[in-house]
């Protein structure tokens, strides 16, 4: 005898000898389960990151450090500011001419094959100038044992390139990863130096520039040694060079106008706490701006901001242009360093969110098998940038005041606003 065909209703399946339940449909109330988890959590859960990222903040901690061990350290044996400040601009010029080319032949050849034999030649000059110093050798050496320094590989772009290689595409999840790469930027230029300050004011004066090539040879070479994680080197390349590709020299010019912002803030600060008799907080100052800059760049890591980033710059710069006025009106109208540095931790506020989407826009305007070097060429813009915002700070605060100083920053927040409106509608494909 045939079997009669099944007969399904939205709850059971009935046939001639059973009765199965397949669906009782929703179930009502809320269901309890496991939270998900966060984006930071949900980017170190992949396999590498974490020691790759341990390797790489070891090595960047020293980038706040070497500068200001090096002005204690030849202020105190040869007696003049003007000898360590002749000598760290020497290094930071030559640092700007050769960056890109170092960054160039890591993209060419690997990272591990070029950053730590550069980075070997980064620490022989740190250790020749300690003792350049420490002998009393002629002034003509510091400058050539300085301008050594200036292959220290780019830590930061290594390890955005090293993001961009494991996300593959992942927007979400690279902005995520470029916000805590800025927050840890700004942790390490914080801690820093006030870790060199300790150093050399507890121990030794070349303590500062010891521990720093130290931190740097050993955190390079663990960074190197995460090979997994490491973006294949592209021999040859047919893509165009990073600056010329398009919208990428506006890029560096937002770059420098930033830049410019960094440098005179921290001489304009040190200028007015000077004025006000109390030079050793403009370190807590500066520490206090670099804090909100790190606070905000966590945080909008873990947001999801809409649309493409080169619509989002104009917002970010335009926030940090009015922030900036906070810091000017403080000192303007109280006087007070503790008022000031209030400002300047609002302030800060703005820089991490501006920076993360500006880095966002170099690598989606960098050709792929050249992104190290587009990065190093946006740091080598802000390197130029504060050279240019700490001579026309120091110029200001000479020629007026250390109020007026606050002007400076100010200005080229809004260059670089200006600058960012322009190139508002370039590749508006491209979504961050």
């Amino acid at each position: 005898m045939p079997q009669p065909t099944p007969r399904r209703s939205p709850l059971f399946t009935v046939t001639a000898d059973t009765l199965v339940a397949v669906d009782f449909g929703p179930r009502r109330g809320p269901r309890r389960g496991p939270r998900p988890p966060g984006p930071y959590r949900r980017l170190f859960a992949l396999p590498g990151a974490r020691a790759f990222t341990a390797g790489n903040l070891i090595a960047r901690l020293p980038s706040g450090m070497f500068g200001v061990s090096a002005v204690v350290m030849i202020a105190g044996a040869r007696g003049s500011y003007a000898l360590a400040g002749a000598v760290t601009a020497t290094g930071l010029a030559a640092t700007a001419v050769t960056a890109p080319w170092i960054a160039r032949l890591v993209d060419r050849y690997g990272q591990a094959r070029v950053a730590v034999p550069a980075t070997v030649c980064a620490v022989l000059g740190s250790l020749a100038l300690l003792l350049c110093v420490h002998y009393g050798a002629p002034d003509w050496t510091l400058f050539a044992a300085y301008t050594a320094t200036a292959t220290t590989p780019n830590t930061g772009g290594m390890s955005r390139a090293r993001w961009a290689h494991l996300l593959n595409g992942d927007a979400r999840a690279l902005h995520t990863a470029n916000s805590f790469e800025q927050a840890a930027d700004e942790l390490c230029f914080m801690l820093g130096p006030v870790l060199a300050a300790f150093l050399c004011g507890t121990f030794f004066p070349e303590a500062g520039t010891l521990a720093g090539a130290v931190l740097l040879l050993t955190g390079v070479l663990l960074f190197a040694a995460q090979r997994s994680t490491e973006p294949p080197p592209r021999p040859r390349t047919p893509a165009k060079a990073p600056w010329r590709s398009p919208g990428m020299p506006a890029q560096l010019a937002v770059c420098l106008a930033m830049g410019a912002v960094f440098g005179a803030m921290e001489v304009v600060t040190v200028a007015f706490a000077d004025a006000q008799g109390h030079r050793s907080a403009a370190g807590v100052a500066l520490g206090l701006q670099a804090a909100g800059s790190c606070a905000a760049g966590l945080l909008y890591g873990a947001l999801r901001p809409k649309g493409p980033a080169a619509h989002r710059l104009p917002w970010c710069v335009a926030a940090m242009t009015v922030l900036l006025t906070l810091p000017l009106l403080a000192a303007a109208l109280s006087g007070s360093l503790l008022t000031l540095s209030a400002a300047l931790f609002l302030a800060g506020t703005a820089t991490a969110p501006t920076m993360v989407t500006n880095m966002t826009l170099v690598q989606q305007r960098t050709a792929e098998g050249r992104l190290n070097e587009g990065m190093t060429l946006a740091v080598t813009g802000l390197l130029g940038g504060i050279a240019c915002g700490s001579a026309s700070g120091g110029w200001m605060v000479e020629h007026v005041s250390p109020v007026a100083g606050y002007g400076v920053p100010v200005t080229a927040a809004a260059v670089a606003l200006l600058i960012s409106l322009t190139q508002r509608l370039d590749q508006p494909a491209q979504r961050a």
